[in-house]
């Protein structure tokens, strides 16, 4: 009786956590060494089976707020995948989950070179993957990306910062440059990543100055093609300025058309 009873409680916590995503379409999900991933399938893949890696994926992200982006890119054939983690902060132990999830992937024969997509804290889990990868990246894009270990992460956010990175703040201060991506952007430039960010300038959280704008300015100066599209007056919240950007869509759709 109480196996049966464990049993159903299994079964209900399952079912309650596939259906977690609210989306306006169902994804398949499976594990990826004990990890939930999910992949929203283009019915008809374009050539190469193109794919957009998004993050932060948790349980109840991606949502509906997404689904302007999402709709528009299964329609021209390009996937949309994640994995979720939980609360990573871009350690070289979730990295290196990331990339079993990456090899998932490609195994599923989708892309060798997904186009990445940061949300927030996602901006910094896709950007550290993406600095430790960058030969197998097409292209990443962020909105109001977290790109800086040294602002919200540290500022904010730095227990669950520390717990990933297992070590105390004096270790992870002084190690920051190796492990900070605003300062191992040399990679994916040398690789031709296109970038393109949508940051408001009036973001008290993930402060557009020490972030989006820093890349932007760093990895212009390493000969990389980025380009920040800075909304006015806005922060860092759920609006079509952020979630049905024409510009962004059209990165994300075609990344080598940036100019």
């Amino acid at each position: 009786m109480k196996l049966l009873l464990s049993s159903i409680l299994t079964v209900c916590f399952f079912v309650g956590e596939v259906s977690a995503h609210k989306l306006y379409t169902k994804p398949v999900e499976f594990e990826v060494a004990g990890h939930r991933a999910f992949v929203l399938k283009a019915e008809k893949p374009a050539k190469g089976m193109p794919w957009v890696w998004y993050a932060p994926t948790l349980p109840r992200h991606p949502d509906r707020s997404h689904t302007w982006y999402i709709k528009q890119l299964l329609e021209k054939g390009v996937s949309v995948a994640g994995c979720d983690l939980g609360e990573v902060r871009g350690s070289p132990r979730s990295i290196a989950k990331f990339t079993q999830f990456y090899e998932e992937m490609v195994k599923r024969s989708f892309s060798k070179k997904p186009i990445l997509l940061g949300q927030s804290r996602g901006g910094l889990m896709m950007l550290t993957w993406a600095m430790n990868n960058p030969q197998k990246v097409a292209a990443f894009a962020g909105i109001f990306p977290v790109c800086n270990l040294k602002s919200w992460p540290i500022v904010s956010n730095r227990s669950a910062t520390l717990k990933d990175y297992n070590m105390s703040l004096e270790k992870l201060t002084t190690e920051l440059k190796k492990y900070n991506p605003i300062d191992n952007l040399q990679g994916l430039a040398k690789n031709l990543v296109p970038m393109f960010f949508v940051h408001g300038d009036s973001d008290r959280v993930v402060p557009l100055k020490d972030n989006s704008a820093i890349v932007e300015a760093r990895y212009r100066q390493l000969g990389g093609l980025v380009k920040v599209k800075v909304v006015p007056g806005k922060g860092h919240a759920v609006l079509d300025e952020f979630f049905k950007c024409q510009e962004m869509i059209d990165f994300l759709l075609a990344p080598k058309s940036l100019k």
